[in-house]
């Protein structure tokens, strides 16, 4: 069964920093486009960052440029989130995601959406 388990949620100040885990059962995560995205009340679903399996092609939102960065650990097929200097409007459902098959924009896999699995989502409070 093909599963995407994210974890590392929680409040945190604002100026903090936090790091989101996104663990990859049944499958190679490395193998694949991986994507960050995140959901507010009230507010659409937003893609955070994007990258290609190759590393070679990452999208961030602007809201989200120089503070937050990708990495993966293939050994662990795991995928992480890295957010720095954290602000209020940046709470929300973090969830990842992954585009199997071919993809030829990381852009597009960001602002529409474009995945084939979803994991369950960790919420994330930037509050003092």
């Amino acid at each position: 069964q093909l599963q995407l388990v994210e974890s590392g949620g929680g409040l945190v100040q604002p100026g903090g920093s936090l790091r989101l885990s996104c663990a990859a059962s049944g499958f190679t995560l490395g193998y694949y486009a991986i994507g960050w995205f995140r959901q507010a009340p009230g507010k659409e679903r937003e893609g955070v960052l994007c990258m290609k399996s190759s590393g070679t092609s990452t999208f961030y939102a602007d809201s989200v440029k120089g503070r937050f960065t990708i990495s993966r650990d293939n050994a662990r097929n795991t995928v992480y989130l890295e957010m720095n200097s954290l602000k209020p409007e940046d709470t929300a459902v973090y969830y990842c995601a992954v585009k199997m098959g071919t993809l030829t924009s990381v852009q597009r896999m960001c602002v529409i959406g474009l995945a084939d699995y979803w994991g369950q989502g960790t919420q994330v409070t930037v509050s003092s």
